[in-house]
């Protein structure tokens, strides 16, 4: 993530670099010079950054491979975004701090304005007004995003306005871009950005997003494996495609509430059936059993996610962990195996959880493992005094082999094993992950 934005920031810089190679920074003064260059490149990433944010959150698949699954794609676009409102805040204060040079080097060497009459000048006085108020908000909304505490059911409604917001300030970018930019490389590159995140925009407003990818069904069956746990199976109509085992679908049960990601926890057995399990995070999982009923339609978008046991290396170790709710992935993993054996397979099921005599799954692993001998099952009973750490992973398992390990848990559990299979497997650890953090 960090190269792709590194990568797409650094283009920005050499195209705003180029325009000033070509028409020189405009004035004499080294203040104002730096004042100004620095307001139109902050300016200039904000929206730049702003229309990454807007086609990312489009859910292209076409980005799937080169990023690495639909969840690291939301993951960059939660860091864009951030990252977008930061040079946003920096381009305001940039444009406030005119009073300050003033005071200090005076008005001399300050460049002069590009003067417009007529329609134009109206326009771009509603272009600085609209980016003045959207830089407001923006700042508002990254606030909302970080703060954990703030509802994601009502975080969610407020995100629905960034379109618009996003619109009023491409609008803001285009009509106070330097004229000279629209005839160089980075008015091309700009103008690119613009239209591409504005049809972004108008997609979301539209509820287009994901539209190809959406199926229609209805609720089988709801079952309650445990107090927190809830098992939906859903019979889809024909324009479901099917998924890989591992994959994750957005579910949606009504307009008003809009769709959640889950994971898919059955293998795809051509019926266009498919089962979720669904722990009890927030608000609307906590009152699930009481909101649904067998016979309700449902609308289900995907699959999504690059969580999948083809995408394994056969040549190196094979470890799985799964922690809590993380296990859904695996079972779909195992189910998969269970029609199709792989003989080569030969893996180690590591499953932590706080306590085996009342988790819901533990049998349903072992059912699953039975029939599978290349699969060893673990079961780490936290309250039994077996917990699952790096150091007991490194004890099982020499070093001395390439190992991949497929996790799926709690991200701090995740952090650390990565970091103490990392120092006691220097080279040889590739650790797969998927992010669910859409916020």
């Amino acid at each position: 993530m960090t190269i792709h934005l590194t990568g797409f920031i650094a283009l920005l810089v050499l195209a705003w670099a180029g325009a000033l190679s070509v028409s020189g920074p405009g004035t004499n003064s080294l203040p104002w010079a730096i004042q100004s260059q620095a307001l139109y490149l902050s300016g200039l990433l904000a929206i730049g950054l702003m229309s990454l944010a807007m086609v990312l959150a489009t859910r292209p698949t076409w980005l799937e491979r080169p990023l690495g699954g639909m969840d690291r794609v939301y993951r960059l676009h939660k860091w864009t975004a951030i990252l977008a409102v930061s040079f946003a805040a920096t381009h305001w204060l940039l444009e406030e701090g005119d009073d300050l040079i003033k005071s200090v080097f005076g008005r001399h060497g300050r460049p002069l304005e590009e003067q417009f009459s007529g329609l134009l000048h109206d326009v771009r006085d509603v272009g600085e007004e609209l980016g003045e108020i959207g830089i407001y908000l923006l700042l508002a909304m990254l606030v909302l995003s970080l703060l954990k505490r703030f509802p994601y059911k009502f975080w969610r409604h407020v995100h629905r306005a960034m379109p618009l917001l996003y619109l009023a300030l491409a609008f803001h970018a285009a009509v106070l871009a330097p004229t000279h930019y629209w005839s160089q490389p980075l008015g091309l590159l700009l103008g690119m950005l613009l239209v591409a995140g504005s049809v972004a925009a108008v997609m979301s407003l539209l509820g287009l997003v994901g539209q190809s990818r959406r199926a229609r069904g209805s609720i089988v069956s709801i079952s309650t494996p445990s107090h927190d746990v809830t098992e939906m199976v859903c019979q889809l109509e024909p324009r479901w495609r099917g998924h890989r085992a591992g994959q994750f679908a957005f579910v949606s049960f009504d307009r008003f509430e809009g769709h959640h990601p889950f994971t898919i926890a059955s293998a795809d057995h051509g019926d266009r059936r498919v089962t979720f399990l669904i722990k009890a995070l927030g608000d609307f999982t906590r009152a699930l059993p009481q909101r649904i009923a067998v016979g309700q339609a449902v609308t289900v978008e995907g699959p999504y996610g690059f969580f999948q046991l083809p995408r394994r290396n056969p040549e190196a170790r094979q470890i799985w962990v799964a922690g809590g709710i993380g296990v859904t992935p695996f079972i779909a993993w195992l189910e998969a195996l269970r029609a199709k054996p792989d003989a080569s397979l030969i893996t180690d099921l590591h499953y932590s959880t706080r306590n085996r005599g009342t988790d819901p799954f533990v049998d349903r692993l072992e059912t699953l493992c039975a029939d599978l001998p290349g699969v060893s099952l673990h079961i780490h009973d936290s309250q039994a005094g077996s917990t699952l750490s790096a150091e007991h992973l490194a004890s099982m398992h020499d070093g001395l082999r390439k190992t991949e390990v497929w996790f799926c848990g709690p991200s701090r559990f995740a952090k650390r094993l990565r970091t103490g299979l990392t120092r006691a497997w220097r080279g040889r650890l590739r650790f797969h992950q998927e992010a669910f953090e859409m916020r």
